[in-house]
């Protein structure tokens, strides 16, 4: 699989936790309680995915770092 360009949209995070549980070696809370990306080749791109997706607010975004294709949220038509 491609490498993976992962941020999080602090505006959007409702800080679950959910990808910390997901992907503890990507994704970590920071100061204000709201999901970072630490660490961005700290899982399988499988698992990055898996936590974007099981994200409830949908604030984390995924592309493909090579092409810049956004492979998560799937780009609005």
């Amino acid at each position: 699989m491609a490498k993976l360009r992962t941020t999080v949209n602090k505006v959007k995070c409702i800080s679950s936790e959910d990808c910390v549980e997901s992907a503890p070696g990507v994704f970590r809370l920071d100061d204000e309680g709201k999901s970072e990306v630490y660490n961005p080749a700290g899982a399988p791109a499988a698992a990055i995915l898996a936590a974007a997706r099981g994200c409830p607010a949908k604030a984390i975004i995924v592309a493909d770092e090579e092409t810049g294709t956004q492979l998560f949220p799937p780009p609005k038509k």
